[in-house]
């Protein structure tokens, strides 16, 4: 009975080592033939209030665009500025765009740079004449670069338009390919992308006088190959689609940075951009300028905020831009008219020479470590004044001895026989 029972045990735990390694081997069966099935992305399941908020933004969108008959990519952006990581939605607000026939257009906005003015070169009377070369070396250099980068980019265009456009299985294939790590795959993906940058970067020329079509394109790329680290195929959509967001906003990021003298913040640039939208949209409803206080009601902002984004906002003018018409070389300049405040009156400088000599006669009667003390506390010589620690490092004595010092100094001022003749000096 003994024998027949341990051999019954034995069978049992044999049993549940054949089952354990069964497992075993389906589990590392699994991962050799579905690696995909791993990594795939779960899906992200919104909350209802969320839902809720995103199709009102939706609804807001599509009324604003049924009004006008179109939509910026800026609004849109306004309203999700993450939407490039939100594939679904971006596809659903397209759709109903395009059910609604509702344009989705390019808006200069803020990042226009064509009303900074840039200090013109003056060609002078005799550029049209004989004794007019540096005129004309002026504009054959400058054509020159034209044709140099004309030609550059019909280069660039001729190379790429060699590369085969993907198909849609092309495309996931490529994409499953990148997501093992495949360098090869990333490639191709991208240059078989590259004219969809071109015809992106196209719509932002002339926004900048720094950036070319052809640093344009180079932004675009960047964020093509940020799209291309970032899309998941799983999902099902076009890579084209996902890959414009990012080609846009590293287009845009780069006119921001570049694009005026005072770089302004990308996060402050989108609220300039919706303050100037709400102002153009109140001077048609009004028709008149609108008040900070109506632009902060509208905005949501206190009128405190509203200032800040007016003074912010404003466009660099150079000092050197010509003033008139007149094109003549001794012709005025916008500098010529502005005050400098910090510049004295001449009986200023006359009052204060004649004060600078009537101290340093006083001064002359203190011993010399407290003329130098009295001159590093106020800046007597170099205009830098002071404190009593820093100047009692200097010397190698506490502050309290440098104050100690100032203060016998000026009781010999007070008691100095030409004192009398600084009163009427108090307050300059």
């Amino acid at each position: 009975m003994e024998k027949k029972a341990s051999k019954k045990t034995a069978v049992k735990k044999t049993k549940h080592q054949v089952s354990k390694k069964t497992a075993k081997n389906t589990r590392s069966a699994n991962k050799r033939k579905g690696r995909s099935v791993k990594k795939k992305t779960p899906v992200k399941i919104l909350s209802k209030e969320k839902i809720k908020i995103n199709e009102a933004k939706i609804q807001e969108i599509l009324e604003r665009g049924r009004t006008r008959g179109f939509i910026t990519y800026g609004e849109i952006l306004q309203a999700f500025p993450r939407i490039e990581q939100n594939i679904i939605l971006l596809e659903d607000l397209y759709n109903r765009l395009e059910v609604s026939n509702v344009d989705v257009l390019e808006e200069k906005g803020f990042i226009d740079v064509g009303t900074e003015d840039v200090p013109a070169k003056k060609e002078g009377k005799e550029g049209k004449g004989s004794k007019g070369g540096k005129g004309k070396d002026d504009r054959y250099l400058k054509n020159e670069v034209e044709h140099i980068s004309s030609d550059s980019v019909q280069m660039y265009l001729k190379e790429i338009g060699k590369i085969s456009l993907l198909t849609a299985e092309k495309e996931r294939d490529l994409a499953k390919r990148v997501e093992k790590g495949e360098e090869e795959a990333k490639q191709m993906l991208v240059q078989a992308n590259l004219r969809l940058v071109v015809s992106i970067a196209k719509r932002y020329v002339g926004r900048s006088a720094n950036l070319s079509l052809l640093d344009l394109i180079q932004e675009g790329n960047l964020g093509l190959f940020r799209a291309v680290e970032k899309f998941d195929w799983h999902k099902g959509y076009k890579f084209s689609t996902y890959a414009t967001w990012w080609i846009r906003q590293a287009i845009t990021r780069a006119l921001a940075d570049q694009a005026r003298t005072i770089r302004i913040p990308v996060h402050m640039i989108e609220t300039i951009s919706k303050y100037q939208q709400i102002r153009r949209r109140l001077l048609q409803d009004l028709g008149r300028d609108p008040l900070p206080e109506e632009v902060a009601s509208e905005m949501g902002l206190e009128v405190e905020k509203i200032h800040h984004i007016m003074e912010i906002s404003q466009d660099t003018v150079s000092l050197e831009a010509p003033v008139g018409e007149d094109d003549a070389d001794d012709s005025s300049t916008l500098g010529e008219f502005i005050e400098d405040e910090r510049m004295l009156t001449p009986a200023q400088e006359v009052d204060r020479r004649i004060l600078r000599d009537q101290l340093r006669a006083i001064l002359d009667d203190l011993t010399p470590r407290e003329q130098r003390i009295l001159k590093m506390r106020f800046g007597l010589d170099d205009g830098i004044t002071h404190t009593l620690e820093e100047v009692g490092k200097e010397f190698g004595v506490t502050r309290e001895r440098i104050r100690q010092i100032e203060a016998k100094s000026f009781e010999k001022i007070r008691q100095h026989g030409s004192s009398r003749k600084l009163d009427g000096y108090q307050g300059n």
